[in-house]
């Protein structure tokens, strides 16, 4: 089969190869690949800001039809419609195992990272995994599930309540995600981008959001001060990774407000404004991955139209075209872009 592989670390190494159809091992579901997602990390991983263990497939978006099973497993059937989460091991004894934090485990092993991904026509996953795609939840939109359980791990991570203003810095995938992630939990939503970001503001407006904002044309700080009183946002998340967005964020936050970050660096050493951190008495969390707990409730947003993932996919092609589909995203002219694979 053809899979697109990371072959060295460093910019580019992304190479289209011809490896062997893997085989279920027990206790592992073989799932035939309908689209895979292209996360950030994958952008950051082909450009060599994020490392990997090469050589690897990459991909961990995805969504496919069961096509076998090992031993043991009796949860799936062949021809099941499905996703699965990117852990494809962990220890099982530390104390974040125990607490089903498996994505903090210090010996995980992640599809697309340590283990094969998705941008090929078949993978293995673990059954414990995989979950089933409901009903009202088609393939595209099941294969965004991952980036939308990341999003859901963040908001479960602060406290929103009906009525709340919440500011999302950064209108893509994951900004967009995470705004409806708040939006159905009764919040008033801003999301915030750049000129650059038009066609991410205006997907944002058709979503339901309730303010799209291009923070290089309009004041955002004096618009969340007239929009709370005076007194700042409730909860900023910040999914760009973009430096400046750090420090605006602290400026948008009222006094005990919470800080939610979500984007990743692409350095990990960035100035950040502690004195505002202490004089505001903000809450700083962190937000890594996802985990199991994240992935029924996320399905069941997209399956209750809470959540359309399937109006943010903008672009599609197939593994062959990865340079194509790279230059959308590096473009800006892509919202969400899905790869199909070839035979």
């Amino acid at each position: 089969m053809k899979a697109l592989v990371k072959t060295e670390l460093g910019y580019g190494h992304l190479v289209l190869q011809d490896k062997p159809v893997p085989e279920v091992g027990k206790d592992q579901v073989k799932i035939e690949v309908k689209y895979t997602g292209i996360c950030g990390s994958d952008i950051h991983t082909f450009e060599g800001h994020y490392k990997v263990k090469v050589p690897v497939t990459l991909g961990h978006e995805f969504s496919g039809v069961v096509v076998d099973v090992g031993e043991g497993v009796t949860e799936f059937e062949i021809g099941d419609r499905v996703t699965s989460e990117t852990t494809f091991y962990v220890c099982g004894e530390c104390e974040y195992c125990r607490s089903g934090d498996y994505n903090l485990c210090n010996h995980r092993k992640g599809l697309g990272t340590q283990q094969d991904g998705g941008f090929a026509k078949y993978l293995i996953a673990r059954k414990e995994s995989v979950h089933h795609l409901p009903a009202q939840v088609d393939f595209r939109s099941g294969a965004m599930t991952e980036p939308l359980a990341c999003t859901y791990h963040a908001v479960e991570k602060t406290v929103i309540n009906p009525g709340d203003l919440v500011v999302v810095i950064g209108p893509g995938p994951i900004g967009l995600f995470t705004a409806q992630v708040a939006k159905s939990r009764g919040a008033t939503v801003i999301i915030a981008g750049l000129s650059h970001d038009q066609v991410r503001l205006s997907k944002a407006e058709e979503l339901g959001i309730d303010y799209a904002i291009d923070i290089q044309k309009r004041d955002i700080k004096e618009f969340v001060q007239g929009l709370s009183g005076g007194y700042g946002a409730d909860v900023v998340y910040e999914c760009s990774g973009a430096i400046p967005a750090a420090g605006l964020a602290l400026d948008l936050l009222k006094k005990k407000g919470q800080y939610g970050q979500v984007g990743i660096f692409a350095k990990p050493e960035i100035e950040f404004n502690l004195e505002k951190i202490i004089q505001k008495e903000i809450r700083v969390v962190g937000s890594r991955s996802q985990k199991s707990a994240d992935w029924e409730p996320s399905l069941e947003l997209m399956n209750s139209g809470r959540v359309n993932a399937r109006s943010m996919v903008t672009h599609e092609f197939p593994i062959t075209e990865w340079d194509q589909a790279y230059q959308a995203i590096k473009k800006g002219e892509a919202i969400k872009v899905l790869l199909t694979p070839v035979d």
